[in-house]
């Protein structure tokens, strides 16, 4: 999916951008790929792979529950790496308010240049694991959507973004291609830490064989205090 094409399909989708944020996709491309020669950001490097894997991918939420996603939104990025899927988002809905957590110090020094380059404002980087963020009262049970794109298994996951999600806001998990048994074995983890899953969408990316499943999750109750646990814990220990 060259970058002509990822326009012309978002059109297709009635999402229409404009000059600016066409040239900051461009420019998001460029950046990425000198700053990987340095730091490991990402694997894929090819301009048509970036465009379909990393930027349609990341804006998938948007395009399956718009509902959910509106742009008065703030919006928790657990583990986003090189921005994914939460700048693409951004790109989409300027008026998203963005929190983007990560442990690696490298990553958040790539995303705030990105962030002062691509001209993106009410974007706040949080450096530290999301065990550790999740007990934190600035950013506990504080944002309308978390998300979380390839970050670990659904039970572990569900323990580090449920907590950050307030009560009747939403997680969605960007998994995948079939993601429905993962989602069996985290219904207990889901049961305890306040969520519901009320949707799961499997898709195909364009122009392609790439399938992937988004799972939405409703906080339906308050998470208990001691979730989520010291930092290592869910993924040594998930709750099964």
């Amino acid at each position: 999916m060259n970058p002509e094409q990822f326009v012309q399909e978002l059109s297709k989708r009635n999402f229409k951008l404009n000059e600016n944020q066409i040239n900051q996709f461009n420019q998001y491309f460029t950046s990425l790929i000198e700053a990987n020669k340095h730091v490991n950001l990402t694997r894929i490097t090819a301009e048509n792979d970036v465009y379909l894997k990393h930027f349609y991918d990341s804006i998938t939420p948007l395009l399956t529950f718009s509902t959910v996603l509106k742009s008065s939104s703030s919006l928790c990025d657990v583990g986003a790496g090189a921005g994914f899927p939460s700048i693409p988002l951004k790109i989409m809905l300027p008026e998203l308010q963005i929190t983007i957590v990560d442990s690696l110090g490298k990553r958040l020094n790539f995303l705030q240049g990105l962030i002062t380059q691509l001209n993106l404002k009410n974007v706040t980087l949080v450096h530290g694991r999301a065990e550790d963020v999740g007990q934190n009262k600035h950013y506990r049970e504080q944002f309308d959507i978390v998300t979380a794109r390839a970050v670990a298994n659904m039970a572990v996951l569900s323990e580090y973004c449920l907590p950050l999600v307030k009560n009747g806001g939403n997680f969605i998990a960007l998994k995948g291609p079939k993601a429905e048994d993962e989602l069996k074995l985290s219904q207990k983890a889901l049961k305890i830490l306040g969520g519901k899953a009320i949707a799961i969408k499997e898709l195909q990316l364009p122009q392609s064989t790439e399938e992937r499943t988004l799972i939405l999750v409703k906080k339906v109750q308050p998470t208990p205090k001691k979730y989520p646990r010291q930092a290592g814990t869910p993924h040594r220990k998930p709750i099964h």
